[in-house]
């Protein structure tokens, strides 16, 4: 009996640890995705504070990281089938930061003309938000950050009619990215600065066709392309990272279909 008692102690004791480390490892396959949108905010705060403090310069690498970490949540989601409807609310208020809020104090707003500037470019990334959360169910919508998607494939990359899913307007990240690229080649010159922004408004606010890139999740000179960006953002210099950074989002402006399609 005391040997049996002691087997049957320790057997409890295996599968309570077992069932522990299910719970856990469920919980991370969980929010794995929300982990980086976090981050995404995370990176979205400090550049606006170092934008404050008028470090220009680490904000724009922050801008960078946030613009990574973006084209990862979604294909995390999806590939740990861990979609939510709380993950797509998070990641869109973490693009409103990073991609809104932070990217437009680079500008730098002295006065009126400038502070206008400056709302008019976090209300066009705004609007983009929204017009993608509205329609998320749809098929048209849903962003996981305009980029993404915290949806099943069938929601996020095909339009109930069959046509393979595409965004109205340019996706948010990529502004922000041309105009952080644009603000480390240029050493922060304010007039051509300015000058992108009011591009990028125009072609966010546009109702032109943009296909879902899906970087991680196509083919592999796609993945290679991001693997190079995360290199060239976290170890190389300013202007190396601001050239790839800025070839690869003018790309996907320039060529959308003909480059970053599912096809392509």
């Amino acid at each position: 009996r005391w040997v049996a008692g002691i087997f049957q102690s320790t057997k409890k004791l295996f599968l309570s640890e077992r069932a522990g480390q299910g719970q856990t490892l469920e919980f991370i396959r969980k929010n794995a995705a929300n982990g980086l949108s976090v981050a995404n905010l995370v990176a979205g705060l400090s550049s606006v504070l170092c934008s404050l403090n008028r470090q220009y310069h680490h904000s724009c690498w922050l801008l960078l990281v946030g613009f990574l970490l973006d084209l990862a949540d979604g294909a995390v989601a999806r590939q740990l089938d861990a979609c939510s409807a709380l993950g797509a609310k998070l990641d869109d208020f973490a693009d409103f930061t990073t991609f809104g809020l932070a990217t437009a104090l680079l500008l730098q707003p002295q006065g009126v003309l400038d502070g206008l500037l400056a709302i008019a470019y976090v209300m066009a990334v705004f609007a983009r938000l929204c017009f993608f959360s509205s329609g998320k169910l749809g098929g048209l919508g849903g962003s996981r950050g305009g980029l993404g998607g915290d949806f099943p494939p069938q929601l996020n990359v095909w339009h109930p009619a069959g046509i393979p899913f595409t965004y109205r307007g340019l996706p948010c990240p990529y502004a922000s990215s041309l105009l952080a690229g644009t603000f480390l080649l240029t050493g922060g010159n304010i007039t051509l600065l300015r000058i992108t922004a009011i591009l990028m408004i125009l072609f966010m606010v546009d109702r032109g066709f943009y296909p879902h890139d899906k970087v991680l999740e196509s083919q592999l000179w796609k993945k290679l392309v991001y693997a190079g960006g995360v290199a060239a953002v976290l170890f190389s210099p300013a202007v190396v990272a601001s050239i790839y950074c800025l070839a690869w989002s003018m790309s996907y402006i320039i060529f959308p279909f003909a480059i970053w399609s599912c096809k392509a």
